[in-house]
């Protein structure tokens, strides 16, 4: 089992940054590859990035060049470094894990969600 742990939400104004974390315990081991998804209210959940766990990384066409992810393999921790935010990013972004090796991952594992709240 693997046990995911999201960090770093909050409200931030338009074109303001923030970077979320994701802590992974357990079976880490296992774990090949990483994803952030989000969604906003009323909509379904969406793929955002991922990372594999040798490095290769993948992102959604809306936020390519404003997102990036990330990851310490040897803290088991993931990232999302989010630039020129806009209220179309408003959502709970969630971290995904699994053992399959592809950045568009919808693994087994996820966490809790952090919400992300951008004004305008």
């Amino acid at each position: 089992q693997v046990q995911l742990v999201e960090s770093g939400g909050g409200l931030v104004q338009s074109g303001g940054s923030l970077k979320l974390s994701c802590a992974a315990s357990g079976s880490t081991d296992s774990i090949s590859a990483m994803a952030w998804y989000r969604q906003a209210p009323g909509k379904e959940r969406e793929w955002v990035a991922g990372i594999t766990r040798g490095g290769s990384t993948n992102y959604l066409a809306s936020v390519r060049g404003r997102f990036t992810i990330s990851r310490d393999n040897g803290k088991n921790t993931m990232y999302l470094q989010m630039n020129s935010l806009t209220p179309e990013d408003t959502a709970v972004y969630y971290c995904n894990a699994g053992t399959a090796w592809a950045t568009t991952i919808r693994g087994k594992y996820w966490g809790q969600g952090t919400q992300v709240t951008v004004s305008s």
